[in-house]
């Protein structure tokens, strides 16, 4: 996608993925620019009959009743986003902040939030420009909105603030838009508040993990198939008409990836009949689509949320077509705040259950006649020993993110904002679960590999093959022990990466 047209209908989930981690430009539909034009008419209409209108000619949250006489309303709208741009912390990342912008410039191009055109087009420039404001990691929390992270942004149009320079260091916005042949801009009445209500960050965030957890949980099933291959577990928990009798959608897509993923290998055709292994594998293999199932189905209600809200007007107050200047509660993040946090949960389990198969492919008493801890001299040599304790010190870290944030609640604005979100928060750590998860991966993969290397003569199944051609240039060949973090990166580059997915699909057809 090399650009992305605003309509004042919104934007896509995909629209925001190739603003914040490609190169599209973003344009302004004509239809937007009128929207706009219609709404700050409404607004000016406001300002000359001299009506009280919160965010317009009042001050904000507890001050809501104080009255702002004519001549001080712009200094008014400048002064809050220096006030509210009161983080702190490491700066986000660019995809996030510019995620972020791109839907503060679809709240604005829906024509309900009173602004002119040029708001709306001076973040579009800093975005076609590359220009990322630093956007401290605390700040919010979820109430009217991502108040402090959104000021932090819009102080960069007013030429004041900080951006983010070429290595990630702090720059002055001043020398940023200076340099780009950019001009700072003066708000009017209801702009800056405009600029800040809303959930543009949460929203950003969660639709960057949507779109990750996607990627992810699609991973899982290959890992777990590598992991139940090499410890010569049964295929048959994962027939269709054992999951079409409990029809969890995303159990039947996992369940099928698996079955799938375990054809065409002389390693399961080795002990396909042989009555001494197990009649029934241990649940790490045996449910692993019922656990990623279910987070597959976590992941397409989490969808559904991210889908309305980017259809919603989420600022106040908000400027109706029949004139109206209403407020709302729009702007609180609960229903972000709550899809994260259920998402991390749901992702959690699939890293926890993904490292006891990596427990039980370690374990000579449980893998099925593997050596202990993967290693050809055990002993002398430790093997994956310790990447085992790492995948379990990330499980106990992603059980502690897991717990929810969108349960906490603290009063502020002098109890004005008496109940909030913490859908920042639940969003944040959420990408934080899904890292943690891809390292969780990458061990699996890295011992479902390992194992599969020491079945050998017997040929693993084509993902078993295209998993070892993926890894093997990091991770060799069983032997004497190595430097392990340099192959656990190498295997979370392949795990992240596209290409192990489509190396497979080629050679099995698309993964569910």
């Amino acid at each position: 996608m090399t650009h992305v047209t605003i309509q004042p209908t919104g934007v896509s989930a995909e629209d925001v993925l190739a603003v914040a981690r490609g190169t599209a430009t973003v344009v302004l539909a004509p239809a937007t620019i009128d929207a706009m034009a219609t709404s700050r008419a409404i607004v000016d209409g406001i300002e000359s009959s001299g009506r009280p209108v919160y965010g317009v000619s009042t001050g904000f949250g507890a001050l809501a009743n104080t009255f702002i006489a004519p001549e001080r309303r712009a200094e008014l709208q400048h002064a809050l986003i220096r006030s509210h741009a009161a983080g702190v912390g490491a700066p986000m990342p660019r995809e996030v902040v510019r995620a972020m912008m791109l839907l503060r410039v679809r709240s604005l191009a829906l024509g309900r939030s009173g602004v002119r055109p040029l708001v709306a087009e001076a973040l579009v420039d800093l975005l076609n420009h590359d220009i990322t404001p630093w956007v401290p990691e605390h700040g919010s929390l979820g109430a009217s909105g991502d108040l402090a992270p959104l000021a932090h942004c819009a102080l960069v149009l007013l030429g004041e603030g900080w951006v983010l320079g070429p290595a990630g260091e702090r720059q002055d916005a001043a020398d940023a838009l200076t340099a780009a042949g950019l001009k700072p801009i003066e708000l009017a009445a209801k702009e800056g508040l405009a600029l800040i209500n809303g959930t543009d960050g949460m929203l950003g965030m969660l639709l960057l993990a949507i779109h990750d957890a996607a990627h992810l949980f699609a991973m899982a099933d290959v890992t777990a198939a590598l992991a139940i291959e090499a410890m010569l577990g049964s295929e048959r928990p994962f027939l269709p008409e054992l999951h079409a009798i409990r029809p969890h959608p995303g159990q039947a897509a996992s369940a099928a990836n698996i079955h799938r993923l375990l054809q065409d290998s002389r390693v399961m055709d080795s002990h396909r009949d042989d009555l001494a292994h197990a009649v029934q594998d241990a649940y790490s293999m045996r449910c692993a689509p019922q656990v990623a199932g279910a987070a597959r189905d976590t992941l397409d209600f989490v969808r559904t949320v991210a889908g309305r809200e980017l259809v919603s007007v989420v600022d106040n107050p908000v400027v109706l077509p029949d004139g109206r200047v209403e407020s709302t509660g729009n702007f609180h993040g609960a229903p972000l705040g709550f899809a994260a946090d259920f998402l991390a949960i749901a992702a959690a389990e699939v890293g926890a259950i993904a490292e006891r198969r990596v427990d039980r492919l370690l374990d000579v008493t449980r893998s099925r006649e593997l050596p202990a801890f993967l290693s050809p001299d055990a002993g002398v040599n430790s093997g994956l020993m310790i990447a085992q304790y790492t995948a379990a010190g990330i499980v106990a870290e992603n059980r502690r993110l897991a717990a929810p944030a969108s349960v906490d609640s603290l009063p502020t604005s002098g109890m004005q904002e008496d109940h909030v979100s913490m859908g920042w928060a639940a969003a944040k750590k959420l990408r934080t679960v899904l890292d943690n998860l891809t390292s969780l991966l990458a061990v699996e993969l890295l011992a479902g590999v390992r194992g599969l290397q020491l079945r050998a003569p017997l040929q693993p199944s084509p993902a078993g093959r295209a998993a070892v051609a993926a890894l093997g240039a990091a991770a060799g060949e069983p032997g004497p022990d190595v430097f392990l973090a340099p192959v656990m990166e190498a295997a979370r580059a392949v795990v992240a990466g596209p290409e192990l997915r489509a190396a497979i699909e080629r050679e099995v057809g698309p993964l569910g």
